[in-house]
């Protein structure tokens, strides 16, 4: 994929606000900036699901909200009920943090069950996109967490959380969709601030941009 303008690039933004301190009226306007921009989608935390989607509701932006975030180390059990009460809530999409603890100790059977279990808990209709937290991982470790998200019902895999050591790179995009092919989509996030960045990731293979920083991204000259 191509990207000539910075403006291109809002349809393939998640505009993100996931800091602990968020308050409603950044919630608010963070949702009424994705109106305007027409974001794919406004990320945020579970407890502002409801709040967003009274004000998103009736028009195309999309409400994601994170599921098991930011380290991915709970039971299925929580992250299934986490899920179900985000799509009553009125999210769209989840972004679930995949158990890192479980893929580095090589119990690749517990990751599979962990997201399959999600993601036979909630209607077929909502996106799932597994965040992998690349900085913890080698690219073996990479491309063995994206194939077993694609065994377990995944729709998209995504680099990071934007809170570990460090956020999504081009070289992991590209191996992510190497693996994942057509099977699923790629979601790069953490780190990405400006439009050279977005773009190198979209050319890289992500077809989703998680960022906080959206407007830097569309507004650059």
């Amino acid at each position: 994929m191509i990207i000539n303008s910075p403006k291109e690039l809002s349809k393939y933004i998640d505009h993100t606000i996931l800091k602990p301190d968020a308050t409603e009226l950044e919630i608010e306007k963070l949702c009424n900036e994705a109106l305007k921009y027409k974001f794919v989608s406004v990320c945020i935390n579970p407890c502002f699901v409801s709040y967003a989607f009274n004000i998103l509701k009736g028009s195309d932006v999309k409400v994601c909200s994170v599921i098991d975030f930011p380290l991915g180390s709970g039971t299925r059990e929580i992250k299934a009920a986490e899920a179900i009460k985000a799509v009553a809530d009125g999210a769209d999409e989840l972004d679930m943090v995949m158990n890192i603890s479980y893929l580095k100790s090589r119990k690749y059977d517990e990751v599979e069950k962990d997201i399959s279990y999600v993601a036979d808990s909630i209607p077929e209709h909502i996106i799932l996109k597994i965040i992998l937290e690349i900085c913890y991982l080698t690219d073996a470790e990479i491309k063995k967490a994206c194939s077993i998200a694609i065994k377990a019902g995944a729709d998209f895999v995504k680099t990071s959380t934007g809170f570990g050591k460090g956020g999504a790179t081009v070289e992991a995009v590209k191996i992510m969709k190497e693996v994942v092919g057509n099977r699923a989509e790629v979601k790069a996030a953490g780190g990405i601030r400006n439009f050279d960045t977005a773009k190198s990731m979209i050319e890289g293979g992500a077809t989703r941009i998680g960022a906080s920083s959206s407007l830097k991204i569309i507004c650059a000259e």
